[in-house]
């Protein structure tokens, strides 16, 4: 790689083009699309994934992209409490969106795993802004082609219900069902985090019992604390390639109202960041933020939150993928 390639993967910084201005991108990053002859360089691709088919009640998370990019410029160089440098570690870029169906659920599944397929192929770490958390579904279909992942999951829901309306299989509440039944995700290494809330009946938690996931609820994920609790999922995910799913609703809505599905009683926004810092060491081969929802927090707080998760979920990815640079 040149110096040349090397400054074209820097962030625009704030004190060269104001916040305020230019085209958005994640984390003002360049925009690199599939056809580009640059793809091959980029370690790690910030993805959008503008898509909520799978929305049971409250639709919106399709606009979530959008938002979560504008926030996003916000993100500077360097991590405030860790010191890490993400961007100077490995090379990053915007591969813009998945172009979804809107019409069509199974095309835009079917869409999203061939986009995450070619990107898998050239080897890149997808770091996805959803969308809804069916989602998660067509990436895992992507990347766990060879063999099953682990998951460290953070939610207020299992996202493990076996259908809904009397046989539809495919919601933002089944697609975790859906990949243990597939043999993408391996039971005995996931760990779902902040589980809470009123429920229809007991069905996914018998799955997970049944199955080996295993499910912190939020009454002991807040009488542990977190680095307590993350240690525990570190130790479930082991050293194997592992998929980090955080559903924005994981967060308290007095802290991250915009999202379709809120559960009272979740961590405030300081914890939520402390969950992402506690996913260092982990061998993340994929990861996402969903369900942020910009009609119910115009706003922009979830989205800022959202926007910050990401950027601890990056710091996290890169010190992996590039573990012997020394940071500030």
């Amino acid at each position: 790689m040149t110096a040349d390639d090397s400054r074209f993967f820097q962030p625009v910084s704030g004190f060269d083009l104001p916040r305020y201005a230019g085209v958005p991108t994640f984390m003002r990053l360049p925009h690199v699309t599939l056809e580009d002859p640059r793809l091959a360089q980029v370690q790690v691709g910030l993805i959008g994934a503008p898509w909520d088919g799978g929305t049971t009640n409250r639709p919106g998370p399709r606009h979530g992209p959008r938002q979560l990019r504008d926030a996003s410029t916000m993100m500077r160089a360097q991590n405030g409490l860790t010191g890490v440098r993400p961007f100077e570690r490995v090379r990053c870029a915007d591969l813009g969106d998945v172009a979804p169906n809107p019409a069509d659920l199974m095309d835009s599944m079917a869409r999203m795993q061939a986009f995450y397929g070619r990107v898998r192929a050239v080897g890149i770490v997808p770091l996805t802004a959803g969308g809804d958390h069916l989602c998660s579904l067509p990436i895992l279909r992507a990347l766990a082609q060879d063999h099953p992942l682990g998951m460290i999951h953070f939610d207020s829901h299992t996202d493990l219900f076996h259908s809904y309306f009397g046989g539809t299989l495919y919601t933002h509440g089944t697609p975790f069902r859906r990949a243990v039944e597939e043999g993408l995700l391996d039971p005995q290494r996931v760990c779902m985090i902040g589980i809470r809330g009123t429920t229809y009946d007991g069905e996914d938690r018998d799955f997970a019992r049944a199955v080996g996931i295993r499910v912190i609820p939020i009454e002991e994920f807040h009488a542990r604390g977190v680095e307590d609790v993350m240690a525990e999922a570190r130790a479930i995910a082991g050293t194997g390639d592992t998929y980090v799913s955080y559903d924005i609703d994981f967060v308290d809505p007095a802290f991250a109202p915009g999202t379709g599905t809120p559960e009272v009683g979740g961590p405030n926004s300081w914890q939520a960041l402390q969950a992402a810092q506690g996913l260092r060491g982990v061998k993340i081969v994929g990861a996402d933020l969903v369900e942020v929802s910009p009609p119910f927090d115009p706003s922009g707080g979830t989205a800022f939150l959202g926007a910050s998760i990401l950027f601890e979920m990056l710091c996290a990815i890169a010190e992996t993928l590039s573990p012997d640079v020394k940071d500030a």
